[in-house]
């Protein structure tokens, strides 16, 4: 992962990466003898980090080590997300989809845990899936449209032509059906950015 100009704005650090418009957010933790306190999301902030999304659904996902979910999209109705891990540790891959991108097809990921605080920025367009590392990961993010499940669409997570640099966990993935199915990009039909 390489990282690019880092912004501050309120308890947040926004990073951007070599891919325009997806970004890894850093924030702020405050503790003492009770515990911690953070704010993980604070809409004037983030527009002033460069996100000016409508979030308005949030999901949550459990799962175990060597599951690799992903790497998925929304065909018709794209969502930005904004993802993070409450528990354990994952490997968090977004795949450019964007039709007349310069990065079209170019991928990052970032590793996002309880203990980094970090999270991942996903602008509309991309491809998104995540590897646990832990022995458990619980998975939270925020949508900035509603799911819609006959808009699903999906991503091969080897594609050669992507070539996206998987952790080596000494195990096999655990993947869906669906998932070890999924097309690679070149048979994908991309629909135009709306």
């Amino acid at each position: 992962m390489t990282t690019g100009d880092r912004r501050q704005a309120g308890n947040f650090t926004f990073i951007d990466t070599p891919i325009e418009g997806l970004k890894i957010v850093e924030t702020a933790s405050f503790g003492d003898e009770r515990g911690s306190f953070m704010e993980t999301y604070k809409r004037p902030d983030f527009i002033l980090g460069g996100i000016d999304a409508d979030f308005v659904q949030d999901n949550q996902s459990v799962s175990v080590k060597g599951v690799l979910r992903g790497l998925h999209f929304q065909i018709q109705h794209p969502q930005a997300k904004l993802v993070r891990v409450l528990e354990g540790e994952v490997y968090d891959v977004a795949v450019d989809m964007r039709k007349g991108s310069t990065t079209f097809g170019k991928w990052e990921g970032v590793l996002l845990s309880a203990a980094n605080r970090r999270q991942f920025f996903i602008p509309r367009g991309f491809a998104h899936g995540f590897l646990v590392l832990s022995e458990k990961a619980v998975f939270a993010y925020k949508c900035d449209d509603i799911y819609r499940p006959g808009d699903e669409g999906g991503l091969l997570y080897c594609d050669p032509d992507i070539a996206i640099e998987w952790p080596d966990l000494g195990m096999d993935y655990i993947i869906s059906a669906n998932d070890k199915e999924n097309p690679v990009l070149e048979g994908i039909s991309v629909p135009e950015p709306a």
